[in-house]
């Protein structure tokens, strides 16, 4: 598989692993249509560096997000944006500073692209669920960089694929050709176990299609779509060639030469290379009877033949009911021009937000519906801009009554003023008169990036609270999300080992004899940090004790 190289790659590519883990400060809850300090929401809106917010997300969420949108910089080079299409950003030239060194003087901008790129990605795809996706905006400039990457990252055999999306029509950009489109790289975090994608039924087709209904029987009222049983195209298979009698009594059946023995309804014939088939088989089709689902019409341009080999005076359907097909859905095309930039410029003029060239909510929701089934789902979009991805949230939860959460990361000062400001007024509804948009509803809580669980010098930062300690040792070690016990000093227990945190803000803790007679849950095996131990190793091996001292052994992760 072809890699992608770059100047830099070295310094970037366990960079993440270095990331400090940094608490979420809740500034707020916004629920009820005002703030509130007291409340706190599974929907969340951070502020602060990505990197460090994805960092922090890992205790809770890694392996469990099951979708995540994401439209990073297309590093066109364009800086008059709000939201600075480029890695010129002065927060991303410092840290390529700091972490490639005197090598990011001499990177092209596509170097610090993918510089700032390859560790976010990383973590990203730590924060998947197994049966998860990621869909990722690009344009031009950087789609084969981002392909390889991914690639990398995701693995080639996770891609499902890369849809184009009409931007815009018209226009007069560009040297050689206008940009019209840009790209969204989709992928799985496993393909083999997510579903097939699956689109609502285009209604315009819908109209055109399923324009007949039904005047009688346990469907009476419901559309459906007419569809010719036998056609041309379908290859010659055995049970597939029969004769089906018609309201007068003839039979029809396929062109063809051979003919069933029996003149009657079903009656079957092997047929040669040459001979028409039906789209179902004998047995098939006399369930399909039963059910009233074929549908004879009398015709003069009949393509069927009688049993004596003349054209038929019946033309033979089947019903496709309009209920069925919605719920089964469609393949979604490669191709996206239902949602243009235009769109999301009169929703945030609607709104009352000033933000430029944010996606359109639809093209979010549409990219979740496709692609997730699951309505408890969480969604998250680590370059959130305006919050155009928690507003397709709310619509489609409201749509569906769903309880998909959403979790939102923006590093730039707007955060509250606009991305959160923006789902305030989605929940509440917005617009006046004719114009007015009901509120969604549901809620969310502001988060800060606070401060780092360990200080420069790598001793644990103990003006950090101790539940967040706590919460960050346990996941290191087990992946779980941590709960609080009941036992002093008691992490948890998972697969039959007991981990204890011993440790006392004010003062030094000891492993010794007497703190192990405290110890009240039995297991095969006890993980124990403290700060110093005193247990000789013949007693440690007879019951099963790794001591880890604090805090130069709690696992970076």
């Amino acid at each position: 598989m072809p890699t992608l190289n770059w100047i830099g790659k070295e310094k970037v590519i366990n960079h993440h692993q270095d990331v400090p883990y940094k608490i979420l400060e809740k500034q707020y809850t916004f629920a009820n249509g005002k703030e509130s300090k007291e409340t706190i929401s599974d929907n969340k809106i951070i502020h602060g560096d990505n990197l460090e917010a994805l960092k922090s997300l890992l205790p809770e969420y890694e392996g469990k997000i099951k979708c995540i949108y994401i439209d990073p910089p297309y590093n066109t080079g364009n800086e008059e944006w709000k939201y600075n299409d480029n890695v010129n950003h002065p927060q991303i030239k410092k840290w390529l500073g700091k972490i490639v060194g005197k090598e990011s003087e001499d990177l092209s901008r596509h170097d610090k692209w993918l510089c700032m790129m390859y560790p976010r990605l990383k973590l990203l795809q730590k924060l998947i669920s197994d049966d998860g996706v990621i869909f990722i905006s690009i344009g031009d400039d950087e789609i084969a960089s981002l392909k390889l990457l991914c690639d990398e990252l995701f693995g080639f055999n996770n891609k499902c694929g890369i849809v184009s999306r009409v931007m815009k029509t018209g226009g007069n950009k560009g040297n050689y050709f206008s940009p019209n489109i840009d790209y969204i790289l989709v992928y799985a975090k496993n393909k083999s176990k997510i579903s097939d994608f699956k689109a609502d039924l285009d209604e315009k087709l819908v109209k055109k299609l399923y324009n007949q209904v039904e005047t009688e029987g346990e469907r009476k009222g419901e559309r459906y779509r007419a569809f010719g049983l036998y056609q041309s195209s379908l290859d010659s298979r055995p049970n597939q060639r029969y004769f089906i009698e018609c309201p007068d009594g003839s039979l029809v059946i396929p062109p063809g030469q051979k003919m069933p023995e029996k003149s009657e309804d079903a009656a079957k014939v092997l047929p040669d290379k040459e001979d028409g088939c039906w789209r179902w088989s004998a047995d098939r089709y006399k369930e399909e009877k039963l059910k009233g689902n074929i549908v004879y019409k009398k015709t003069k341009n009949a393509v069927l033949i009688d049993s004596e080999l003349k054209p038929a005076k019946w033309n033979i359907y089947t019903k496709i009911w309009l209920k069925e097909r919605q719920e089964e859905g469609q393949t979604p095309t490669n191709l996206i021009s239902e949602f243009e930039n235009r769109h999301s410029s009169k929703e945030l003029s609607a709104i009352g937000v000033n933000f430029d060239y944010s996606k359109p909510k639809d093209l979010i929701r549409y990219l979740i519906n496709v692609a997730i089934k699951d309505k408890e789902a969480i969604i998250l979009d680590s370059f959130a801009g305006s919050g155009t991805t928690a507003h397709a949230v709310l619509n489609l939860n409201k749509q569906d009554g769903g309880n998909r959460k959403f979790i939102l990361v923006e590093m730039e000062n707007y955060a509250n003023d606009i991305t959160a400001e923006r789902v305030k007024r989605v929940i509440n509804g917005y617009g006046e008169d004719k114009k007015a948009v009901e509120g969604t509803g549901g809620d969310f809580s502001y988060y800060e990036l606070g401060q780092p669980l360990f200080k420069a010098d790598k001793m644990l930062n103990e003006d950090v609270p101790l539940s967040k300690i706590l919460e960050y040792v346990w996941y290191t070690e087990t992946k779980d999300v941590f709960k609080e016990q009941e036992e002093k000093f008691l992490l948890g227990k998972k697969h039959d080992t007991a981990y204890y945190f011993y440790y006392e803000k004010d003062s030094l803790t000891t492993l010794d004899e007497s703190y192990l007679r405290t110890l009240k849950t039995k297991a095969s095996q006890y993980i124990i940090y403290a700060d110093l131990c005193l247990l000789d190793q013949k007693l440690m091996d007879k019951y099963h004790i790794v001591f880890k001292k604090i805090p130069r052994d709690i696992t970076r992760f």
